[in-house]
Protein backbone atom coordinates (compact mmCIF):
# COMPACT_ATOMS: atom_id res chain seq x y z
CA UNK A 1 0.00 0.00 0.00
CA UNK A 2 1.55 3.25 -1.17
CA UNK A 3 1.05 6.20 1.20
CA UNK A 4 0.73 8.75 -1.61
CA UNK A 5 -1.92 6.64 -3.32
CA UNK A 6 -3.81 6.20 -0.03
CA UNK A 7 -3.88 9.96 0.52
CA UNK A 8 -5.15 10.56 -3.01
CA UNK A 9 -7.86 7.95 -2.52
CA UNK A 10 -9.25 9.33 0.73
CA UNK A 11 -9.24 12.90 -0.59
CA UNK A 12 -11.86 11.70 -3.06
CA UNK A 13 -13.73 9.66 -0.41
CA UNK A 14 -13.86 11.72 2.82
CA UNK A 15 -14.40 9.79 6.03
CA UNK A 16 -15.15 10.76 9.64
CA UNK A 17 -12.14 10.68 11.98
CA UNK A 18 -11.92 11.15 15.74
CA UNK A 19 -8.56 12.30 17.08
CA UNK A 20 -8.15 12.24 20.85
CA UNK A 21 -5.51 14.50 22.33
CA UNK A 22 -6.27 16.82 19.42
CA UNK A 23 -4.77 19.92 21.04
CA UNK A 24 -1.51 18.16 21.86
CA UNK A 25 1.66 17.70 19.88
CA UNK A 26 0.95 14.53 17.87
CA UNK A 27 -2.83 14.96 17.90
CA UNK A 28 -2.77 18.49 16.45
CA UNK A 29 -0.44 17.42 13.67
CA UNK A 30 -2.76 14.53 12.82
CA UNK A 31 -5.77 16.85 12.78
CA UNK A 32 -4.00 19.25 10.42
CA UNK A 33 -2.90 16.45 8.08
CA UNK A 34 -6.42 15.01 7.91
CA UNK A 35 -8.03 18.41 7.29
CA UNK A 36 -5.51 19.02 4.50
CA UNK A 37 -6.79 15.76 3.00
CA UNK A 38 -10.35 17.16 3.18
CA UNK A 39 -11.47 14.70 5.85
CA UNK A 40 -14.17 15.35 8.45
CA UNK A 41 -12.41 15.48 11.81
CA UNK A 42 -13.62 15.56 15.40
CA UNK A 43 -11.03 16.49 18.02
CA UNK A 44 -11.27 15.60 21.72
CA UNK A 45 -9.03 17.15 24.39
CA UNK A 46 -9.24 18.40 27.97
CA UNK A 47 -6.20 20.72 27.65
CA UNK A 48 -4.30 18.95 30.45
CA UNK A 49 -1.21 18.88 28.22
CA UNK A 50 -2.63 20.33 24.99
CA UNK A 51 -3.08 23.98 24.07
CA UNK A 52 -5.62 26.20 22.35
CA UNK A 53 -2.81 27.86 20.38
CA UNK A 54 -2.14 24.52 18.66
CA UNK A 55 -5.72 24.52 17.39
CA UNK A 56 -5.40 28.17 16.39
CA UNK A 57 -2.30 27.33 14.36
CA UNK A 58 -4.20 24.58 12.54
CA UNK A 59 -6.94 27.06 11.66
CA UNK A 60 -4.36 29.41 10.18
CA UNK A 61 -2.77 26.56 8.20
CA UNK A 62 -5.84 25.14 6.42
CA UNK A 63 -8.48 26.67 4.17
CA UNK A 64 -11.73 28.07 5.56
CA UNK A 65 -13.63 25.18 3.94
CA UNK A 66 -11.31 22.60 5.50
CA UNK A 67 -11.67 24.25 8.92
CA UNK A 68 -15.44 23.89 8.63
CA UNK A 69 -14.85 20.12 8.61
CA UNK A 70 -13.43 20.27 12.14
CA UNK A 71 -15.49 19.85 15.31
CA UNK A 72 -13.79 20.24 18.68
CA UNK A 73 -15.02 18.68 21.93
CA UNK A 74 -13.56 19.94 25.20
CA UNK A 75 -13.78 16.75 27.20
CA UNK A 76 -11.93 14.10 29.18
CA UNK A 77 -11.31 10.47 28.15
CA UNK A 78 -11.71 9.50 31.83
CA UNK A 79 -15.44 10.21 31.36
CA UNK A 80 -17.14 7.33 29.52
CA UNK A 81 -20.11 9.45 28.38
CA UNK A 82 -17.76 11.94 26.73
CA UNK A 83 -16.00 9.10 24.93
CA UNK A 84 -19.30 7.61 23.78
CA UNK A 85 -20.51 10.95 22.44
CA UNK A 86 -17.24 11.60 20.61
CA UNK A 87 -17.21 8.17 18.93
CA UNK A 88 -20.72 8.43 17.48
CA UNK A 89 -20.78 8.28 13.68
CA UNK A 90 -17.00 8.02 13.41
CA UNK A 91 -15.31 5.77 10.88
CA UNK A 92 -11.83 5.82 12.38
CA UNK A 93 -10.44 6.64 15.82
CA UNK A 94 -6.85 7.82 16.25
CA UNK A 95 -6.41 7.63 20.02
CA UNK A 96 -3.46 9.82 21.02
CA UNK A 97 -4.68 11.20 24.36
CA UNK A 98 -2.46 10.14 27.26
CA UNK A 99 -0.23 11.47 29.99
CA UNK A 100 3.27 11.04 28.64
CA UNK A 101 6.62 11.21 30.41
CA UNK A 102 8.39 8.54 32.44
CA UNK A 103 9.34 10.99 35.25
CA UNK A 104 5.73 12.22 35.51
CA UNK A 105 4.51 8.64 35.94
CA UNK A 106 7.08 7.98 38.65
CA UNK A 107 5.98 11.12 40.50
CA UNK A 108 2.24 10.49 40.07
CA UNK A 109 1.41 6.90 39.05
CA UNK A 110 -2.28 7.20 39.96
CA UNK A 111 -2.93 10.04 37.52
CA UNK A 112 -0.95 8.29 34.80
CA UNK A 113 -3.02 5.13 35.37
CA UNK A 114 -6.33 7.01 35.28
CA UNK A 115 -5.54 8.71 31.97
CA UNK A 116 -3.61 5.98 30.20
CA UNK A 117 -5.47 2.86 31.30
CA UNK A 118 -8.97 3.93 32.38
CA UNK A 119 -9.11 6.51 29.59
CA UNK A 120 -7.90 3.97 27.04
CA UNK A 121 -10.45 1.39 28.19
CA UNK A 122 -13.23 4.00 27.98
CA UNK A 123 -12.23 4.76 24.40
CA UNK A 124 -12.18 1.07 23.46
CA UNK A 125 -15.67 0.57 24.90
CA UNK A 126 -16.98 3.68 23.15
CA UNK A 127 -15.42 2.67 19.83
CA UNK A 128 -16.86 -0.83 20.14
CA UNK A 129 -20.33 0.47 20.92
CA UNK A 130 -20.17 2.95 18.02
CA UNK A 131 -19.03 0.20 15.62
CA UNK A 132 -16.08 2.20 14.30
CA UNK A 133 -14.20 0.64 11.41
CA UNK A 134 -10.74 0.82 12.98
CA UNK A 135 -9.22 1.92 16.30
CA UNK A 136 -5.60 3.08 16.04
CA UNK A 137 -3.85 3.95 19.29
CA UNK A 138 -0.55 5.39 20.47
CA UNK A 139 1.55 2.65 22.02
CA UNK A 140 5.12 3.24 23.16
CA UNK A 141 8.67 2.00 22.80
CA UNK A 142 8.80 2.09 26.62
CA UNK A 143 7.05 -1.31 26.45
CA UNK A 144 10.40 -2.90 25.57
CA UNK A 145 11.62 -2.09 29.08
CA UNK A 146 14.86 -3.85 30.00
CA UNK A 147 14.97 -6.21 27.01
CA UNK A 148 18.58 -5.97 25.81
CA UNK A 149 18.23 -6.72 22.09
CA UNK A 150 18.85 -4.06 19.47
CA UNK A 151 17.05 -3.33 17.27
CA UNK A 152 13.75 -3.73 19.10
CA UNK A 153 11.44 -6.29 17.50
CA UNK A 154 7.72 -6.22 18.24
CA UNK A 155 7.37 -9.71 19.73
CA UNK A 156 10.28 -9.43 22.19
CA UNK A 157 9.70 -7.23 25.24
CA UNK A 158 11.24 -7.07 28.70
CA UNK A 159 10.17 -5.86 32.14
CA UNK A 160 8.67 -2.34 32.30
CA UNK A 161 10.89 0.27 33.94
CA UNK A 162 8.24 2.84 34.91
CA UNK A 163 4.52 3.17 35.65
CA UNK A 164 4.17 4.85 32.25
CA UNK A 165 5.61 1.78 30.53
CA UNK A 166 3.15 -0.43 32.42
CA UNK A 167 0.20 1.65 31.23
CA UNK A 168 1.26 1.49 27.59
CA UNK A 169 1.70 -2.27 27.74
CA UNK A 170 -1.73 -2.67 29.35
CA UNK A 171 -3.14 -0.62 26.45
CA UNK A 172 -1.87 -3.30 24.06
CA UNK A 173 -3.34 -6.12 26.17
CA UNK A 174 -6.76 -4.46 26.30
CA UNK A 175 -6.76 -3.75 22.57
CA UNK A 176 -5.91 -7.36 21.80
CA UNK A 177 -8.74 -8.60 24.03
CA UNK A 178 -11.23 -6.22 22.43
CA UNK A 179 -10.39 -7.69 19.05
CA UNK A 180 -10.63 -11.27 20.24
CA UNK A 181 -13.80 -10.83 22.31
CA UNK A 182 -15.70 -8.08 20.48
CA UNK A 183 -14.13 -8.07 17.02
CA UNK A 184 -12.97 -4.46 17.27
CA UNK A 185 -10.32 -3.90 14.61
CA UNK A 186 -7.34 -2.11 16.12
CA UNK A 187 -3.67 -1.36 15.57
CA UNK A 188 -1.12 -0.12 18.12
CA UNK A 189 1.77 2.10 17.10
CA UNK A 190 4.85 1.95 19.34
CA UNK A 191 6.26 5.43 18.94
CA UNK A 192 10.01 5.94 19.28
CA UNK A 193 10.83 9.50 20.43
CA UNK A 194 8.60 11.45 18.07
CA UNK A 195 9.60 15.10 17.58
CA UNK A 196 8.59 18.09 15.48
CA UNK A 197 6.55 21.28 15.38
CA UNK A 198 4.24 22.03 18.34
CA UNK A 199 6.10 19.76 20.75
CA UNK A 200 5.99 21.75 23.96
CA UNK A 201 9.41 23.04 25.17
CA UNK A 202 8.06 24.25 28.51
CA UNK A 203 7.26 22.55 31.80
CA UNK A 204 8.92 20.00 34.05
CA UNK A 205 8.37 17.12 31.62
CA UNK A 206 9.40 18.71 28.32
CA UNK A 207 11.01 16.31 25.84
CA UNK A 208 14.68 16.79 25.09
CA UNK A 209 14.48 18.16 21.53
CA UNK A 210 12.06 21.07 22.14
CA UNK A 211 13.76 21.78 25.46
CA UNK A 212 17.18 22.07 23.83
CA UNK A 213 15.85 24.21 20.97
CA UNK A 214 14.33 26.57 23.53
CA UNK A 215 17.46 26.73 25.70
CA UNK A 216 19.82 27.31 22.77
CA UNK A 217 17.61 29.98 21.21
CA UNK A 218 17.37 31.80 24.54
CA UNK A 219 21.03 31.31 25.45
CA UNK A 220 20.19 29.21 28.52
CA UNK A 221 22.13 26.21 29.92
CA UNK A 222 21.58 22.85 28.25
CA UNK A 223 21.63 19.73 30.43
CA UNK A 224 22.32 16.15 29.37
CA UNK A 225 21.35 13.29 31.67
CA UNK A 226 24.28 10.90 31.92
CA UNK A 227 27.37 10.92 29.70
CA UNK A 228 25.55 11.80 26.47
CA UNK A 229 26.15 8.41 24.89
CA UNK A 230 22.59 7.29 25.61
CA UNK A 231 20.98 6.76 22.20
CA UNK A 232 17.47 6.97 20.80
CA UNK A 233 15.67 6.33 17.53
CA UNK A 234 14.26 9.81 16.95
CA UNK A 235 11.25 9.95 14.61
CA UNK A 236 9.96 13.10 12.92
CA UNK A 237 6.24 13.82 13.27
CA UNK A 238 5.43 13.39 9.56
CA UNK A 239 6.60 9.77 9.75
CA UNK A 240 4.19 9.30 12.65
CA UNK A 241 1.32 10.82 10.65
CA UNK A 242 2.03 8.45 7.78
CA UNK A 243 1.92 5.44 10.11
CA UNK A 244 -1.42 6.47 11.62
CA UNK A 245 -3.15 6.97 8.29
CA UNK A 246 -1.77 3.73 6.86
CA UNK A 247 -2.80 1.82 9.99
CA UNK A 248 -6.34 3.17 9.82
CA UNK A 249 -6.76 2.32 6.15
CA UNK A 250 -4.75 -0.87 5.59
CA UNK A 251 -6.97 -3.43 3.87
CA UNK A 252 -4.90 -6.55 4.56
CA UNK A 253 -6.70 -8.21 7.48
CA UNK A 254 -3.48 -9.93 8.58
CA UNK A 255 -2.12 -6.46 9.36
CA UNK A 256 -4.91 -5.73 11.86
CA UNK A 257 -4.84 -6.45 15.62
CA UNK A 258 -1.09 -5.94 15.61
CA UNK A 259 1.43 -3.56 17.14
CA UNK A 260 4.10 -1.84 15.06
CA UNK A 261 7.26 0.10 15.71
CA UNK A 262 7.05 3.66 14.39
CA UNK A 263 10.53 5.12 14.03
CA UNK A 264 13.15 5.97 11.44
CA UNK A 265 15.36 2.98 12.18
CA UNK A 266 18.62 4.70 13.14
CA UNK A 267 20.27 5.52 16.48
CA UNK A 268 21.41 8.99 17.50
CA UNK A 269 23.28 9.67 20.75
CA UNK A 270 22.35 12.64 22.90
CA UNK A 271 25.79 14.15 22.20
CA UNK A 272 25.20 13.86 18.46
CA UNK A 273 21.69 15.27 18.83
CA UNK A 274 22.92 18.27 20.79
CA UNK A 275 25.52 19.07 18.12
CA UNK A 276 22.90 18.84 15.36
CA UNK A 277 20.44 21.13 17.15
CA UNK A 278 23.15 23.64 18.10
CA UNK A 279 24.34 23.79 14.50
CA UNK A 280 20.85 24.65 13.25
CA UNK A 281 20.11 27.24 15.93
CA UNK A 282 23.50 28.91 15.30
CA UNK A 283 22.49 29.69 11.72
CA UNK A 284 20.04 32.21 13.20
CA UNK A 285 21.70 32.85 16.59
CA UNK A 286 25.50 32.63 16.08
CA UNK A 287 26.30 32.82 19.82
CA UNK A 288 24.60 29.45 20.31
CA UNK A 289 27.66 27.71 18.88
CA UNK A 290 29.58 28.67 22.04
CA UNK A 291 27.16 26.84 24.36
CA UNK A 292 28.42 23.54 25.73
CA UNK A 293 26.15 21.00 27.44
CA UNK A 294 26.28 20.41 31.18
CA UNK A 295 26.21 16.75 32.22
CA UNK A 296 24.30 15.44 35.24
CA UNK A 297 23.11 12.12 36.69
CA UNK A 298 21.28 9.53 34.63
CA UNK A 299 17.52 9.72 35.00
CA UNK A 300 15.61 6.97 36.80
CA UNK A 301 13.50 4.79 34.53
CA UNK A 302 15.38 5.61 31.33
CA UNK A 303 16.73 2.85 29.09
CA UNK A 304 20.31 3.19 27.83
CA UNK A 305 19.76 2.54 24.13
CA UNK A 306 16.77 2.31 21.85
CA UNK A 307 16.56 1.37 18.18
CA UNK A 308 13.58 0.11 16.21
CA UNK A 309 13.28 -2.63 13.65
CA UNK A 310 10.67 -1.20 11.26
CA UNK A 311 10.43 -4.01 8.70
CA UNK A 312 7.10 -5.27 10.06
CA UNK A 313 5.44 -1.88 9.54
CA UNK A 314 7.09 -1.61 6.14
CA UNK A 315 5.91 -5.05 5.02
CA UNK A 316 2.35 -5.05 6.38
CA UNK A 317 1.43 -1.34 6.39
CA UNK A 318 3.59 0.01 3.58
CA UNK A 319 5.31 2.37 6.05
CA UNK A 320 8.32 4.15 4.56
CA UNK A 321 9.59 7.00 6.74
CA UNK A 322 10.51 9.98 4.59
CA UNK A 323 12.19 12.12 7.25
CA UNK A 324 15.58 11.26 8.73
CA UNK A 325 16.63 12.85 12.02
CA UNK A 326 18.65 15.44 10.10
CA UNK A 327 15.82 16.35 7.73
CA UNK A 328 13.32 16.39 10.60
CA UNK A 329 15.53 18.71 12.66
CA UNK A 330 15.73 21.09 9.68
CA UNK A 331 11.93 21.32 9.72
CA UNK A 332 11.71 21.54 13.50
CA UNK A 333 14.36 24.26 13.67
CA UNK A 334 12.37 26.48 11.33
CA UNK A 335 9.29 26.13 13.50
CA UNK A 336 11.00 26.69 16.86
CA UNK A 337 12.99 29.70 15.61
CA UNK A 338 9.75 31.23 14.34
CA UNK A 339 7.66 30.48 17.44
CA UNK A 340 10.02 30.86 20.43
Amino acid sequence: MNYTDVCKRIEKEPAHWLVTGAAGFIGSNLVQALLNLNQKVTGLDNFSTGFQHNLDEIKDSVTAKQWENFLFINGDIRDIETCASACKNQDYVLHQAALGSVPRSISDPLNTHANNITGHLNMLVAARDASVKRFVYAASSSTYGDHPDLPKVEDKIGHPLSPYAVTKYVNELYADVFNRVYGLENIGLRYFNVFGKRQNPHGAYAAVIPLWFSSLIKGEPVYINGDGETSRDFCYIDNCIQANILAALVQDKSAVNQVYNVAFGERTTLNQLFAMIRERVALKYPDAIKIEPQYRDFRKGDVRHSLAEISKASTLLGYKPLFSVSKGLDEAARWYIEHL
